[in-house]
């Protein structure tokens, strides 16, 4: 039986599992879940699948995981892979740096992408404050990240892990909400990388702005 990841094409931490699942080589069969009609918001999901009603999920026989970066250890730890490291010391440095994403990170392009793309979309202001606290936030985030790719072409030992790929999921909007990443050359090289190295990364991010293309036009918005 197949692996079920729920979730939509649209998002940016189905994004990292997708990804995770393709270059590990693990069969996911998906199951579209559309954020914009609120498919994820019914009494069925939040019971059965996820409670915050938030996707990616991952169905695995009797195993029910959210958040993507759960999702990716285990895929990970099914299949041995390295993407999960090959020590015990990259293994505890890419926990580091996930952890950090989740906290540090990715947290903050959320706020920026619901005041700068999704109050755009529900026609209601932006509230500025959130911007600039958030944008704050990543600037911060982000000099620590420029220094340390400075010399690096991925965030722990010289191949892809899990950690490049939480770390690299917010650069799936930068386009539509514009986060300050582009005024940090390091980060900037380092994403440029993984999309012409990684050919995973650059087909997800080619299905999420086909989706987020095809969703604005239907609904008359320009960002």
């Amino acid at each position: 039986m197949a692996i079920k990841v729920y979730g939509d094409p649209g998002s940016g931490s189905l994004r990292r599992v997708t990804t995770a699942a393709k270059i590990m080589g693990i069969e996911i069969e998906r199951v579209k879940v559309d954020l914009f009609k609120g498919e994820s918001q019914t009494d069925e999901f939040k019971s059965d699948l996820n409670p915050h009603g938030l996707t990616p999920v991952m169905v695995d026989g009797d195993t029910i995981l959210y958040e993507a970066s759960a999702i990716n250890l285990y895929l990970a730890d099914k299949v041995n892979s390295p993407l999960a490291g090959t020590t015990q010391e990259e293994r505890f440095q890419i926990l580091k740096w996930m952890f950090w994403s989740g906290e540090q990170w990715r947290i903050f392009f959320t706020s920026i992408f619901d005041e700068r793309v999704g109050k755009t979309v529900m026609d209601l202001p932006q509230d500025e404050a959130v911007v600039a606290f958030a944008e704050g936030k990543i600037r911060a985030a982000a000099t620590v990240l420029d220094e340390h790719l400075k010399d690096r072409k991925f965030m722990v030992g010289d191949a892809l892990t899990l950690a490049d790929i939480d770390i690299a999921a917010p650069f799936s909007q930068i386009d539509r909400a514009k986060p300050p990443l582009r005024e940090f050359p390091n980060l900037m090289a380092w994403q440029d990388n993984l999309l012409k190295t990684v050919p995973a990364w650059a087909e997800t991010k080619e299905e999420i702005d086909n989706r987020f293309d095809t969703f604005l036009a239907s609904v008359g918005v320009e960002l």
